[in-house]
């Protein structure tokens, strides 16, 4: 059984950066595509990003295209979420999801498609 735990999350000011991390056990993480997720109160949940299991193929919403980074160090069973130019409106509970992709190359942007998910950090841009 795969189980995720999150890391990272905290308090930070408008333009201020944060690295989340995804850390995997139970099972090797370079099984998986990977998918980072927010949700915030009275707010629908959002796909951010995804990372593909073989060649780090990656995705983006373009609320976060251009200031957050996802990769992957399989080694290390972790998945990061580089968040840099963080928006008071970037404030949510972050969470991670994984399962195995058909394709290699795929990853989606959907809640719906993963199986695994972590149980949240959350990240609050305030000042």
């Amino acid at each position: 059984q795969l189980k995720l735990v999150e890391s990272g999350g905290g308090l930070v000011q408008p333009g201020g950066s944060l690295r989340l991390s995804c850390a995997a056990s139970g099972l090797p993480l370079d099984y998986y595509a990977i998918g980072w997720f927010r949700h915030a109160p009275g707010k629908e949940r959002e796909g951010i990003s995804c990372i593909s299991k073989s060649d780090g193929r990656t995705r983006y919403a373009d609320s976060v295209k251009g200031r957050f980074t996802i990769s992957r160090d399989n080694a290390k069973n972790t998945v990061y979420l580089e968040m840099n130019s963080l928006k008071p409106e970037d404030t949510s509970v972050y969470y991670c999801a994984a399962e195995i992709p058909p394709v290699a190359t795929m990853c989606w942007p959907t809640g719906a498609h993963y199986r695994y998910w972590g149980q949240g950090t959350q990240v609050t841009v305030s000042s």
